[in-house]
């Protein structure tokens, strides 16, 4: 029964497949390369069963998830698939989105998950509120849970923790904050840009919706620095800056007007926000918006990466002037793999908290594997841009 649909997803990736291949052993015992019309990664694949292929039909990345946690399909290094898949992705246009009946709930559930006050409140609490406990074990010392900023070229010998502080360095930098005034952090994490701030004789108050984040930052006790269970659309007031550092993910499109709005209001005139952002390339955003991705489904509920030319408009239309964009895609593709391999390390030591299962511990694994193949793969992109609200 499932045997014509998987002849047809891997006619559909042969074709798609512009650079690099994969090497696939099929159910049957069958070898096929798929692709490999002109060099590229070449991933390695074994299909253990024809069902992942129509898991993959259906549901896309996040049904193709699904297969790998039954052990359906299994790879020696799936980082290289999903890079693959990135690089190839105008090409494979629809391969790898969710389609039919599947489609339909798996966008509903994601429209019931959106970021209205209640959702994010809850969408917040069901990540990041895992437990400081757990996210001790693999972060760098600082607790940094966003890309770091790596000399380049990127080399091994420079530490994690090194790198988080140049990407706080240049953050700080670019609000251009001087000692004795303050900066406005929307999503304040576990503490380390404000930490990195008040060093520099700068108060800043924090929000976030993490009642374990906000309790970890209390127990800091950063001299200038206050925190509250604060949605972004609830502050009030005036700052000299803002800084967010990989908080406008979790807003959704829905209310990135919203967001803007409350950064260019809380400015003073002149005053500037510094943004860190995760985007996806613009020629496959509708497709990515009107589907739900593994990551939506699985790790963060009501995510949505950014439209960069999309969210620069609505950031031009509240009167905030977008400068100095700059872009180290592949410095979160390193940052990932050091989580990764911290994370390991917890596992084999046996660190991590006792409540997380196995099945938990294989799907954050896939996780970080998933996303360091869509950054290597140049979809996605990080980067820091600074807004200067006119006036």
């Amino acid at each position: 029964m499932v045997a014509p649909i998987a002849d047809r997803v891997l006619a559909r990736i042969d074709r798609g497949l512009a650079q690099g291949s994969i090497e696939a052993t099929l159910p049957d015992g069958a070898r096929r390369v798929l692709g490999g019309h002109a060099p590229g990664p070449c991933a390695v694949v074994d299909v253990v069963h024809w069902r992942a292929l129509r898991r993959l039909a259906a549901g896309g990345s996040a049904g193709w998830y699904e297969a790998w946690a039954v052990g359906e399909w299994t790879s020696p290094d799936p980082v290289v698939l999903f890079e693959l898949f990135m690089l190839n992705r105008r090409t494979l246009g629809r391969a790898a989105r969710a389609r039919g009946l599947s489609k339909l709930a798996r966008r509903a559930w994601h429209w019931m998950r959106r970021n209205h006050r209640a959702g994010a409140k809850r969408n917040v609490a069901a990540h990041y509120d895992l437990g400081n406990d757990f996210y001790e074990t693999w972060l760098d010392p600082s607790r940094t849970y966003s890309s770091g900023l790596f000399a380049e070229p990127i080399s091994a010998a420079q530490s994690l923790e090194s790198a988080q502080q140049a990407k706080l360095a240049a953050i700080l930098e670019r609000t251009a904050a001087k000692p004795g005034e303050t900066i406005l952090e929307i999503g304040c994490g576990w503490g380390s840009f404000a930490a990195t701030a008040a060093a520099a004789g700068i108060a800043v108050h924090g929000i976030t919706l993490s009642e374990e984040q906000k309790a970890f930052v209390d127990d800091r006790r950063l001299p200038g620095v206050t925190v509250s269970l604060t949605d972004y659309r609830d502050v009030r007031g005036q700052y000299d800056a803002v800084a967010s550092i990989e908080m406008v993910e979790a807003v959704g499109e829905e209310f990135w007007s919203a967001y803007l709005r409350v950064v260019a209001g809380v400015l003073k005139p002149g005053g500037r926000a510094a943004i860190q952002l995760i985007s996806i390339d613009d020629a496959i955003f509708d497709a990515y918006a009107a589907s739900v991705d593994f990551i939506q489904r699985y790790i963060f509920p009501g995510g949505m990466l950014i439209s960069e030319s999309r969210f620069r408009a609505i950031a031009e239309r509240a009167g905030l002037v977008w400068h100095d964009r700059h872009g180290f895609g592949l410095h979160y593709a390193e940052t990932l793999l050091r989580w990764r391999s911290a994370f390991d390390a917890a596992v084999v030591e046996k660190r991590l908290p006792a409540r997380f299962d196995a099945d938990f511990v294989a799907m954050w694994r896939y996780y970080l594997m998933y996303c360091e193949g869509g950054f290597r793969g140049g979809g996605i992109d990080v980067a820091q841009v600074t807004l200067v609200k006119e006036g």
